[in-house]
């Protein structure tokens, strides 16, 4: 399966996770990376230089994108974004983030799943830009919303920019989404970081990322573990079969939260886990595997 991320790296850990599980992952060739949501050329830059430690090929397409957000709303910014990282700015990346999105599946229509697990700023602008991009989109692997019952929260990645996800979820696009009632089921706990961070230079940076969020959410009162956020519907495009996926209609309201109706007709399929255990497992296996060279040489070799 031929996969384009659109990711806002450099804040959460999850992303970056995220990145080396694709990497580790035989099923998925990544052929290029957008990235979204404030500094974006910033973010494209860890993006490049987090391959570059794993000596991944360094001609992989990455193009930052849209900085501002749709709906106008201000980017939370962390500050600790890059900061494990010297001389970034010696990382090759183009300023044409929506463009790559254009190009890429018009030069492969219904070949290319997005994964989108950032705010869906890029994907709305690119449904503006070309009305075939919905058709030449094979389909778009969300992380967002939260469908809970009860206690569910307005979930970053749609709060932060209402309005390009509502644009996005109004689209005949193909979507699948992961949401965070999903993924908070799945915990990376300080066993499994310890195992990053011991496989190898990407997992050591990894690992050392993973620890920056922990002390971040820390000051805020939070515990240190880490969903994977992100990994998590990344790893659906590598084995379906560990999950289910149900069709339902969303909705999206104007301050970020999601609802979801469960019908057959359903346009937007939406994940759940068969296994949480098992799933968490299968991300480390796959972010081990990156870390050790196991599926970067064979992807660096690809011309």
């Amino acid at each position: 399966m031929r996969v384009l991320i659109d990711t806002d790296i450099g804040t959460d850990v999850d992303d970056a996770l995220a990145l080396g599980m694709i990497v580790g992952s035989p099923e998925l060739e990544l052929v290029g990376i957008t990235t979204v949501y404030g500094d974006t050329r910033l973010r494209a830059q860890i993006a490049r230089r987090l391959l570059r430690i794993n000596h991944y090929d360094l001609s992989l397409p990455i193009a930052a994108g849209m900085q501002q957000t749709r709906s106008g709303k201000d980017v939370c910014w962390s500050g600790h974004e890059g900061n494990l990282f010297h001389n970034l700015d010696i990382e090759t990346v183009a300023d044409d983030g929506v463009d790559l999105l254009l190009r890429m599946v018009a030069a492969n229509p219904g070949e290319v799943d997005i994964l989108a697990i950032g705010p869906l700023t890029n994907i709305a602008a690119a449904l503006d830009a070309d009305l075939d991009f919905e058709s030449n989109v094979r389909r778009l692997v969300v992380m967002g919303g939260d469908f809970r019952a009860e206690g569910r929260i307005a979930e970053h990645n749609f709060e932060s920019d209402v309005a390009a996800a509502q644009r996005v979820f109004s689209s005949r696009l193909d979507i699948v989404i992961g949401s965070l009632d999903l993924t908070l089921k799945i915990r990376l706990e300080s066993l499994e970081i310890d195992q990053i961070a011991k496989s190898g230079p990407l997992g050591a940076v990894l690992a050392d990322e993973v620890r920056v969020w922990w002390r971040f959410n820390e000051a805020r009162g939070d515990t240190r573990f880490n969903s994977p956020h992100d990994p998590v519907p990344a790893l659906w495009m590598a084995k379906p079969d560990l999950f289910t996926a149900a069709p339902a209609h969303v909705h999206i309201d104007n301050y970020g939260f999601s609802r979801a109706q469960i019908h057959r007709d359903g346009p937007v399929r939406i994940l759940g886990v068969r296994d949480p255990h098992l799933i968490k497992t299968e991300i480390v296996r796959r972010i081990l595997n990156a870390s050790a060279g196991v599926e970067t040489q064979r992807k660096a070799g690809r011309q």
